[in-house]
C-alpha cells in the first residue's frame, strides 16, 4: 500500500509535469522560433485553410501543401534573399575604396557649423554597425540552422493545419481559462498577428519601396539597398524608414547639392512620413491596435533573441504576453465576485 493518500499523489505528479516541462522548454529553446513561426503562419492562414476545406471541400493535405508552398514563395523566400541581399552588400563593400573619412569631414562639418553636432557623422556610423550587428546574427549564422528551423516550422505547421479541429480541442481543453475567454484570447491574438504581421509587412514594403524610389530619383548611391534597410527599420514606429532621409540629405548638403538636400528631406519626413501615418490608422481601423510603445519595446526584446526575425516576434510575443494580463485580469476579477456572492450571508 502506498504511503500516500489521493492528494499527495495528485500533488507529486503536478510538480514532476512542472519540472519535466521546465527541462522540456530548457531542451526546446533552440526551436522557438519554429514554434513561434508556425503559430503566426497557423493564424494568417486559418481562415483561408478553413474556407478552401470545409466550403469548397478541397482535400485537407493538398491545401496544407498550398499553404505551405505559397508561404515559402511569398513570406519566406524573399524575407530571405532580402536578408542575404544586404549581408553580401554590406561585406563586399570595400572601405579602403571608399571616401568614408572624405564624407564623414564633410558631413561633421556641416554638422558642427548648422545643428552644433561637431562628431554627427562618427556618431551615427558607431551606433549604425552596433544595431546592423543585432539585426543580422540569425543570416550570419550557419545555413543549416536556417534550414532546420525552417523544416521543423512547417513539420508544426502541416499537422496545426491538416489535424485543425483536434489541435484547436486541445487548446480550449487545456487552456487555463474558461471557453468563452478562450475564444476572446484567440480572437484578440488574430488581431494581434494580423496587425504585427501582415499590417507592418505591408507598411514596410511600402516604406522601402517609396524610398528606394526617393533615393534613385535624388541621385543616392545603392537606392534599392537602402530601400531594403527602410523596409527593414519601419517596423519601429518612432524610427521608421523616413529618417534614413536625413543622413541622406545631409549628405547631399555636403556635397553641396542644398536643393536636392532640401527636396529630400521634404520627400522622407513629409511624403513618406504621412504615408506611415495614413496606413497605420487605416490597419489600426481595420485589423486591430498596436500601441507604437509595444512595437519599440517589442522590436528591442525580439532582436537579441531572434536577430532579424525580432522585428516580427518581438511585438508579436509581448502582445500576447498582455493578451495573457488581460485575461488573468478577467479570471480574478469573475473569481473574486463568486467568492463575495458564496460569503455574503442570506437575507
Amino acid at each position: 500500500m502506498s504511503i500516500f493518500n489521493y492528494k499527495q499523489r495528485n500533488n507529486i505528479i503536478l510538480v514532476s509535469i512542472i519540472i519535466l516541462g521546465c527541462f522540456l522548454l530548457y531542451a526546446l529553446h533552440g526551436l522557438f522560433s519554429s514554434i513561434l513561426g508556425a503559430i503566426v503562419l497557423f493564424t494568417i492562414f486559418r481562415s483561408l485553410y478553413l474556407y478552401l476545406v470545409e466550403n469548397k471541400g478541397w482535400n485537407r493535405v493538398a491545401v496544407a501543401l498550398l499553404i505551405i508552398f505559397a508561404s515559402l514563395i511569398v513570406i519566406v523566400i524573399p524575407f530571405l534573399l532580402l536578408s542575404i541581399m544586404v549581408v553580401g552588400k554590406i561585406s563586399s563593400i570595400d572601405i579602403k575604396s571608399l571616401p568614408i573619412e572624405q564624407w564623414t569631414s564633410k558631413i561633421d562639418a556641416f554638422a558642427a557649423t548648422n545643428l552644433n553636432q561637431p562628431h554627427f557623422a562618427e556618431d551615427t556610423l558607431q551606433k549604425l554597425g552596433s544595431f546592423g550587428t543585432e539585426l543580422f546574427p540569425s543570416i550570419l549564422s550557419s545555413a543549416a540552422n536556417i534550414i532546420i528551423t525552417l523544416l521543423v516550422l512547417y513539420f508544426l505547421l502541416y499537422f496545426m493545419l491538416t489535424q485543425i479541429r483536434e489541435f484547436e480541442a486541445g487548446l480550449l481543453k487545456y487552456a487555463p481559462f474558461r471557453e468563452q475567454h478562450a475564444l476572446k484570447f484567440a480572437s484578440a491574438l488574430r488581431d494581434s498577428t494580423y496587425s504585427n504581421v501582415l499590417g507592418q509587412g505591408i507598411i514596410a514594403v511600402i516604406q522601402g519601396t517609396l524610398l528606394a524610389i526617393g533615393f534613385y530619383a535624388f541621385g543616392i548611391p545603392d537606392a534599392v539597398f537602402w530601400g531594403v534597410i527602410g523596409a527593414f527599420i519601419s517596423f519601429l514606429p518612432v524610427v521608421g524608414a523616413p529618417t534614413l532621409s536625413i543622413p541622406a540629405s545631409i549628405l547631399l548638403f555636403a556635397q553641396g547639392h542644398t536643393l536636392k538636400g532640401v527636396l529630400l528631406l521634404i520627400y522622407g519626413l513629409l511624403v513618406i512620413g504621412n504615408i506611415d501615418n495614413v496606413l497605420r490608422m487605416i490597419i489600426n481601423k481595420r485589423i486591430a491596435n498596436t500601441h507604437p510603445i509595444i512595437s519599440v519595446i517589442g522590436v528591442f526584446i525580439g532582436l537579441p533573441l531572434f536577430g532579424i526575425l525580432g522585428l516580427v516576434f518581438g511585438p508579436v510575443l509581448l502582445s500576447y504576453f498582455l493578451l495573457l494580463l488581460e485575461i488573468y485580469e478577467t479570471n480574478r476579477m469573475a473569481a473574486d465576485r463568486l467568492e463575495r456572492i458564496h460569503t455574503t450571508p442570506e437575507s
